[in-house]
């Protein structure tokens, strides 16, 4: 995993707002919020709060797919799950 990505997950929406712009103000160019499943929506929330509020004059790009996870249950039993990768620039 790069350390420009933060992978959505349980937390609040605020906490990843807040992580993306430390990695933002601590010398990076750009941010890659990803999330899989049923937090796809939660990270598109996170990329437009922070384009609406922080980051004007960002520039967004999108990658969406399906990836091939194992079962939590059966580890055998191979799963298609959806993703979104955005990238924010400065």
């Amino acid at each position: 995993m790069d350390k420009n990505e933060i992978l959505i997950g349980e937390k609040p929406l605020m906490s990843y707002v807040l992580a993306a712009l430390a990695n933002l103000n601590g010398g990076s160019n750009y941010v890659i919020i990803k999330a899989r499943g049923s937090k796809i929506s939660k990270a598109v929330d996170v990329s437009q709060i922070l384009k609406s509020r922080f980051l004007k004059d960002s520039k967004i790009s999108v990658e969406i797919g399906t990836e091939q996870l194992p079962s939590k249950k059966d580890p055998n039993v191979i799963k298609n799950v959806s993703f979104i990768s955005i990238k924010l620039e400065k």
